[in-house]
């Protein structure tokens, strides 16, 4: 950072006596410096503050000189990331805890041995934590633990993995996955979960008596509702994968995501042995868990994919996800992930970034009203990006808000 000063008027002289102008010192509609002496190459012209001379390009505009500077963020926290990620993980000893409850794919008649046996595998995780000496660990594990709680897989080992179900999925013919970013661990397990419970409240709250009711997807018209029937909902928290931490190598690039696809996959389709062919199923896929959703997407059994503050999908469109599914987008007036760079590049042997804006008319989604909220705000209760992710579970597509 450059400290200024005024200059005397003294200084000023000396200054132009002695040195050629110094661009970075002047000022919009900066005085003229005098005539070199004839043996010295003539000085460039300053550059005006507000436009470039003729013949020279224009200056960067605000947007330009960001995205540089993004840029060398960026690259900046990959290099550092390269260096100090790989090392934190090795100072840090694994916590300890139960191999997963062996269980075989869950159908409506064992729902509740499944629940029933990983809450039980929660509880031993929380024991082991804090005998270990992790107390957050242990306080998350032991809040899944509670008889209330309804888990399909959970294992706590490493970063941990965790599926939970909201409502009734035996009954279900209306079920949204969610899908999360970065950073989603079982310690920060709880803020993703309040976001499905936060979908499943509004789920239940919306008045859905709109007489005879159809929805049309991946496997033809659903389910009917008469004038007195309500469809029967349930969400499900996904944390399926190892997400990326939000600063390192493994955030910018698809390979977490490229093995999070096998096992998305894998549960879709043991969740249709559960729900049925003829439930309507939403994947909705949270910043990059929309890369996740991306290199899942070919062939997925799935009714609609929603791709809410995402940085791209590593497709450059929606003929490229190569998916019947139907393709929703939004982003919030406020979300950061604007200002990441839409592009493909090549480091050090590893492609870096996600490709086109889903969000852009070229990428071909449906795009649907986020309302001004940011990043962390897709699922915030009496939010327009709620409301609409709500009707697209609901199959009332007629009523999502357009942006």
């Amino acid at each position: 950072m450059e400290l200024r000063g005024k200059p005397t008027a003294a200084g000023r002289a000396k200054a132009t006596r002695t040195t050629p102008p110094d661009p970075a010192r002047e000022r919009s509609g900066p005085p003229q410096p005098p005539k070199p002496p004839e043996s010295a190459p003539p000085a460039p012209p300053a550059p005006s503050a507000h436009s470039a001379q003729p013949g020279e390009p224009s200056p960067p505009t605000p947007r330009t000189r960001f995205l540089r500077r993004l840029s060398r963020t960026l690259l900046a926290a990959l290099v550092t990331a390269a260096v100090v990620v790989p090392v934190s993980a090795a100072a840090r000893p694994r916590i300890p805890a139960p191999a997963p409850a062996a269980l075989a794919p869950p159908t409506t008649a064992t729902l509740d041995k499944a629940y029933t046996a990983n809450r039980a595998n929660a509880a031993e995780a929380s024991r082991m934590a804090a005998a270990h000496g992790d107390r957050t660990r242990a306080t998350a594990d032991r809040a899944m633990a509670a008889p209330s709680r309804r888990f399909l897989s959970f294992d706590g080992r490493g970063q941990g993995l965790a599926v939970e179900v909201l409502g009734d999925l035996a009954h279900a013919d209306r079920v949204a996955v969610l899908v999360p970013g970065s950073d989603t661990t079982l310690e920060t397990y709880g803020r993703f979960r309040a976001g499905a419970a936060a979908l499943q409240d509004r789920l239940n709250s919306l008045d859905h008596r709109h007489g005879n009711h159809r929805t049309h997807g991946t496997h033809g018209t659903h389910r009917t509702h008469g004038p007195t029937s309500r469809p029967h909902t349930a969400v499900i928290a996904w944390l399926g994968y190892e997400t990326p931490g939000t600063v390192s190598t493994t955030v910018l690039t698809t390979g977490r995501a490229e093995d999070a696809a096998p096992p998305l996959k894998r549960f879709i389709r043991e969740l249709r042995g559960v729900v049925g062919e003829k439930a309507h199923v939403s994947l909705l896929c949270h910043s990059y868990g929309t890369v996740v959703c991306g290199r899942a997407a070919r062939g997925l059994d799935v009714d609609d994919i929603a791709l809410i503050g995402s940085p791209g999908t590593g497709a450059d469109s929606v003929s490229a996800l190569r998916t019947s599914a139907l393709i929703w987008a939004a982003r919030g007036a406020d979300d950061w992930i604007v200002n990441v760079p839409h592009v493909h590049a090549d480091l050090f042997g590893t492609t870096v970034g996600f490709g086109a804006d889903p969000v852009s008319p070229a990428f071909g989604a449906h795009v649907f009203a986020a309302g001004t909220g940011g990043h962390s705000d897709y699922f915030k209760p009496g939010s327009a990006s709620l409301d609409n992710l709500a009707r697209i579970v609901l199959g009332d597509t007629s009523e999502v808000t357009r942006a």
